[in-house]
């Protein structure tokens, strides 16, 4: 983006596209507008993708119907030799904070609720802001999409404890972990979530000037 400020207070903001500019999306590198393909990637270039909303929606719906059930079918079926128990995610945290885990518990319910309750948020809110005018900068639309493409990495992290567990806890018929259906359905999740995120096409947020923007 290129900024230029006139009579002190005003400012207009260029885009790439306005410059008769379109970037790589795959290595960065600028080329002139109406150029197909990049140059030093081969990768096609576009200066917006025209279906870029319809598979955030579609990502973004698949992604909450597997986090429905993620959280209503337990996560962990743990048997020993006189009880088999079953937990959901809520209910393991629960039950850690239970025995006195408190920061365990935390971690689980920040990783498994808080984060992808705050994606879906978070994704569906810049779907919906490029399509009607909104009171948030653009500056600060740019950074949350930012943060959720950050954190998609760490999605994973109660797949990783329960794939951990149930390799380490196999004791046959004394004790043993075994993923629930939980497991698959929360993994769908993260991976639709996350390539809802990926789907949305960010230079969207410059196109639509904020109250704020035209304010300033």
């Amino acid at each position: 983006m290129v900024s230029m400020a006139s009579s002190g207070t005003s400012q207009n903001i260029l885009s790439a596209r306005a410059l008769g500019i379109v970037a790589c999306q795959r290595c960065t590198k600028a080329a002139p507008l109406g150029t197909r393909t990049c140059d030093r990637c081969g990768h096609k270039l576009q200066s917006r993708d025209p279906m870029s909303l319809q598979r955030v929606w579609a990502y973004w719906f698949v992604g909450l119907l597997c986090y429905i059930p993620a959280n209503v079918y337990p996560m962990l079926k743990t048997q020993t030799l006189f009880s088999t128990d079953e937990s959901t995610i809520i209910g393991g945290a629960v039950e850690l904070a239970h025995h006195g885990a408190f920061g365990i518990a935390a971690i689980i319910l920040i990783a498994s609720v808080v984060i992808p309750l705050a994606k879906f948020w978070a994704v569906a809110y810049l779907a919906v802001s490029v399509t009607q005018p909104t009171r948030v900068s653009n500056q600060r639309r740019q950074f949350i999409y930012e943060i959720v493409e950050y954190i998609g990495r760490w999605s994973m992290i109660d797949i990783f404890v329960v794939a951990i567990l149930s390799a380490l806890v196999q004791l046959k018929t004394l004790a043993s972990i075994n993923p629930g259906p939980a497991s698959i359905f929360f993994a769908l999740s993260v991976i639709f979530t996350m390539l809802s995120a990926q789907a949305f096409d960010s230079r969207m947020i410059w196109d639509v000037q904020t109250k704020r923007d035209s304010a300033t």
